[in-house]
């Protein structure tokens, strides 16, 4: 098949358009002028556009059979919150204008996010749960839930598209927002993180990138249209995982636990200079909000309909490590 892909050059589209093309796909990848496409996997294709631009979109998708779209602005805090909206919500709704008016577009996979699903406090979700709507943790979750409405609501009216909706991503790759637990780790193992994150009631769903390439590739050959997946792995607290990196690694755990609201002042001050310095911060006070609930959830739909099969956490946190530690990022 002819397939596109927006967020081409970020951490999960890089990976995406590597094993769609693996897999003997055409694959073009949408990327802005101002992105670094070095990373881009030979033998694909390159289209500049941005999903904020109707016209280069469908330039873009021109003769496709498939799009998926995973580009998304991922960071907790921006210094200006309409870029979320304009990325994440607008951007959704030119695709979806762009792909009903080519022709040759058949699927649409869309990269949700658990946020859609929302906060899972004592207990664990599945696709059946509707975001409340009513509080939000970040600007971030809140667009990502107004955009999977338009994508629901699209798939009502005959939009072939089917939507995905990843965990807390982990794995090798470009350390960017969306390669949160490598960097947490980096942090950790180079001393500036020396406790635990919390008390460790936080619950997240960690996936291995690879595995959640696989579910999108899986979306669009088996996912039905107007359904959703969840695309998780391991529910776990970061408190485990510094736990099962200190195992894996033989160094000691943390001995003790930094409380949230020290960390929290910790992300207002780093907010703070973030507006000084132009540079976004690691941690800032949204990222607290949400460790203090759980985003704990079932993968069962995605094992039983598309054939996804999670690698364990053990055997991805391992690979992690030994990938940081090569890449000079960790000694250990």
């Amino acid at each position: 098949m002819r397939v596109v892909v927006t967020g081409a050059t970020g951490y999960l589209g890089g990976r995406l358009c590597a094993a769609l093309a693996d897999a003997g796909h055409a694959v073009r990848a949408l990327a802005r002028r101002s992105s670094d496409v070095s990373g881009l996997a030979p033998g694909v294709e390159l289209a500049y556009g941005d999903v904020t631009d109707a016209d280069s979109l469908a330039a873009a998708f021109d003769g496709c059979d498939a799009v998926f779209h995973a580009a998304a602005s991922v960071e907790p805090w921006l210094p200006d919150p309409s870029v979320f909206l304009k990325v994440n919500v607008r951007g959704l709704e030119n695709v979806l204008k762009a792909a009903k008016r080519t022709p040759t577009v058949k699927k649409i996979v869309y990269t949700s996010s658990f946020f859609a699903i929302g906060p899972t406090d004592g207990y664990v979700a599945d696709e059946t749960q509707m975001h409340p709507g009513k509080a939000f943790c970040t600007e971030y979750e809140k667009s990502k839930v107004l955009a999977d409405r338009i994508a629901l609501q699209a798939a009502t009216e005959g939009v072939p598209i089917t939507i995905v909706y990843p965990g807390v991503i982990y794995g090798p790759g470009k350390l960017t927002t969306g390669n949160l637990v490598s960097r947490i780790l980096i942090e950790r193992f180079n001393g500036r993180l020396p406790g635990y994150i919390g008390d460790g009631y936080d619950r997240e769903s960690f996936c291995h990138v690879d595995d959640v390439v696989s579910g999108h590739v899986a979306a669009m050959e088996k996912g039905r249209v107007g359904e959703r997946y969840l695309l998780t792995g391991e529910n776990m607290s970061f408190k485990q995982i510094f736990n099962m990196a200190a195992n894996i690694t033989n160094t000691k755990a943390p001995l003790f636990h930094v409380p949230l609201w020290l960390i929290e002042v910790y992300g207002w001050i780093s907010v703070f200079v973030s507006r000084i310095t132009g540079k976004l911060p690691l941690i800032s006070y949204p990222t607290v909000h949400v460790l203090r609930h759980q985003w704990s959830y079932s993968c069962d739909k995605a094992k039983t309909e598309l054939g996804c099969s999670p690698r364990n956490l053990t055997e991805g946190l391992s690979e992690v490590l030994l990938w940081l530690k090569d890449e000079k990022q960790i000694k250990f």
